[in-house]
């Protein structure tokens, strides 16, 4: 099949487009610094040209939340309208697990927008739901370091290798479309903050955590609301086995969770 990964220079983009090349997919990158714009819809239609499928694996930028929701709607309407041009027959959007469940940040509420549009949309859709990343909570408590203290929300997540997420991503494109996919989570139920501490420990960077609900993420998140529904897909990669990967100096299994939320 020929499948287009938009995000595709991203975390999550990079190992999709690697997992469907190691089976044997015909792959086109789609990225801005590739020559295809999807704010502007410039490079599309070439890009998706003779394209069976794509999978949307793209983020947004750091800004307001009107901001973050207009990017994520423009680029979706964008990508939508060239893959029904293009013929395009399974339209395949990475989103967040919980999103319909709680505010949360302007993140959140682009990946709301996007999940709209795309089961309103012209092509046939599978929305992929996915919990946070293994590496989320050390970079979550990276946005409030100042002089060697941070703030963390004391969420119960159920983490996932982004090396997981993208095979995934890989295995459903090459399917048939099936509408809202279970959620997609890693094995065990893990607490932010020490996930954070561990992480931190593991790269010898020294910091005092200070769990608190103050910050992006509120008590609207406490509990199980960011845990994975019934009937989840439990992917097989635990958070210790990454953090070994960290203590040797290198990340299995993907990089970056997600992009820093616009709000924060």
């Amino acid at each position: 099949m020929r499948i287009a990964v938009a995000g595709a220079t991203g975390n999550i983009g990079a190992l999709t487009v690697a997992a469907l090349e190691r089976g044997g997919q015909d792959v086109v990158r789609i990225s801005r610094s590739l020559g295809v714009d999807l704010s502007t819809g410039g490079g599309l239609d070439r890009a998706l040209d003779g394209v069976d499928a794509v999978i949307d694996a793209t983020s947004a930028p750091a800004t307001g939340h009107a901001e973050t929701v207009a990017y994520f709607g423009t680029a979706t309407r964008n990508l939508l309208a060239a893959g029904e041009r293009a013929g395009v027959r399974h339209h395949v959007l990475l989103s967040i697990v919980g999103v319909d469940r709680v505010e949360g940040t302007a993140h959140y509420a682009g990946k709301r927008e996007q999940e709209r549009l795309v089961a309103a949309g012209p092509l046939p859709w599978t929305i992929v739901p996915a919990t946070e990343f293994h590496d989320f909570a050390a970079m979550v408590a990276s946005w409030t370091e100042r002089d060697g203290v941070a703030t963390i929300a004391p969420l119960l997540v159920q983490p996932i290798a982004p090396q997981d997420v993208a095979d995934v991503l890989a295995e459903i494109a090459v399917g048939e479309p099936q509408g809202r996919y279970a959620d997609v989570a890693g094995p065990e139920p893990q607490d932010l903050v020490d996930m954070a501490r561990r992480t931190n420990d593991a790269r010898g960077h020294t910091v005092k955590l200070v769990p608190t609900w103050s910050g992006i993420f509120d008590s609207s998140m406490a509990g199980t609301v960011r845990l994975p529904g019934e009937g989840a897909r439990i992917t097989p990669t635990t958070f210790d086995e990454w953090l070994a990967g960290q203590r040797q100096g290198h990340t299995p299994n993907g990089a970056l969770a997600e992009p820093r939320p616009a709000s924060n």
